[in-house]
C-alpha cells in the first residue's frame, strides 16, 4: 500500500515506534552547573567508504588521515584545556587501529557504540542488525577494556528495532535522535523505555559544512570561522536556556591544520562563561537520569 492508503492505525504505528517521553533536563547540572557541554567525536575512518562496498585508495586513505592526524590533534587540544569527550567508533575502526582506541581510553574519555563498519541500520535486516550490534559491543570491550553504555547508530540511521536491541545490550543511552535540545526518555510503542536520548542535530555537526563528493554536485563548503561561529550560537543559546549543548565532529573532517582551531577556540569560548561543566555522555546521561526536572 502506498501511504496515502494507510488507516490512521498503521501511520499511528510507525509515529509511535520510537517518541520522545519526558524531559530529562535538570533544573541544575552537576555542582551546580548552568549549562552541560558534550563533545562527541565520530571516529569513522575508512569505514565511511568500506560500508559502501567502494574501492577507492583515495578515499580509504582520507579515512586514515583521521586516524594519524586527526585524532592525535583532537586528543591533544581535549588535554591542554582537560576537558572529557566521549568517542563513537565503529567495530571495524577499532579493529583496524586499536591503539588508538586504548590511548582515547587511557586519557580518560569515553567510547560508545558505531555500528560494526558504519552499516546504515535500516538497509540491515533486523536479526543481522541486533547481530552486528551484539558484535560491535563484543569487539570494542575486548580492545578498550571497558563496556560501551551508549549508542550513536551510524549516519544516525535508527531502524525500527535499534531501540529493541539498545535495550537488550543494557544501554544507559542513544546519542542519534533528534526530538529536543536536551535528554529525554525515549518511549516505545508507548512504554517509556528508561533509555536516555541526547540528541543531535545537523546544524551541531562538522561534516554537513566541509564534506564533498568529487563525482556529483555535492559540493558545500562553509568557511570554517562561520562554522564556528554557528557552533557559538549554539552553545550560547544553551547556556541562555541552562541546557545541553552536545557537538558532533569528526577527526577526518576537523581535524585538519585549517579547521582544529574551531574545536580549540570554541572550548576557549565555553570556558570563558561560568558554570560550565564539560561531561561524557555516559555522565550526562547518567546525571540526567537521576536529576531530571519532574
Amino acid at each position: 500500500m502506498e501511504p496515502w492508503e494507510w488507516d490512521e492505525a498503521t501511520w499511528r504505528g510507525k509515529v509511535d515506534k520510537v517518541r520522545a517521553g519526558r524531559s530529562l533536563k535538570p533544573k541544575a547540572w552537576k555542582d551546580g552547573a548552568r549549562c552541560a557541554v558534550a563533545l562527541s567525536f565520530d571516529s569513522d575512518h575508512e569505514t565511511n567508504e568500506l560500508r559502501d562496498g567502494g574501492l577507492s585508495i583515495g578515499r580509504l586513505s582520507w579515512g586514515q588521515y583521521g586516524n594519524r592526524m586527526g585524532v592525535p590533534r583532537i586528543l591533544e587540544t581535549l588535554k591542554a584545556a582537560e576537558v572529557p569527550a566521549t568517542f563513537f567508533v565503529p567495530a571495524v575502526a577499532a579493529l583496524l587501529h586499536p591503539d588508538e582506541q586504548k590511548r582515547v581510553i587511557a586519557e580518560g574519555h569515553e567510547i560508545g557504540l558505531h555500528g560494526w563498519i558504519h552499516e546504515v541500520n535500516t538497509q540491515v535486516p533486523p536479526d543481522k542488525e541486533r547481530e552486528l550490534h551484539l558484535r560491535a559491543a563484543d569487539t570494542l570491550e575486548k580492545i578498550t577494556g571497558v563496556r560501551a553504555v551508549g549508542m550513536r547508530t551510524p549516519s544516525w540511521d535508527f531502524s525500527p528495532v535499534t531501540l529493541e536491541i539498545e535495550r537488550e545490550l543494557g544501554l544507559l543511552y542513544d546519542s542519534s535522535l533528534m526530538a529536543d535540545d536536551d535528554p529525554y526518555e525515549l518511549v516505545e510503542d508507548g512504554e517509556p523505555t528508561g533509555v536516555v536520548e541526547l540528541p543531535v542535530e545537523w546544524i551541531r555537526d562538522d561534516a554537513v559544512y566541509f564534506n564533498m563528493n568529487r563525482f556529483t554536485a555535492h559540493r558545500p563548503y562553509t568557511p570554517p570561522p562561520a562554522v564556528l561561529d554557528i557552533f557559538k550560537r549554539e552553545f550560547d543559546r544553551a547556556y541562555k536556556e541552562g541546557g545541553l549543548f552536545l557537538l558532533t565532529m569528526h577527526p577526518h573532517v576537523t581535524g585538519y591544520r585549517s579547521r582544529i582551531f574551531i574545536l580549540e577556540e570554541l572550548i576557549q569560548h565555553i570556558k570563558q562563561h561560568e558554570g560550565v561543566w564539560f561531561g561524557t555522555h555516559a555522565d550526562i546521561a547518567r546525571f540526567a537520569k537521576e536529576n531530571a526536572d519532574v
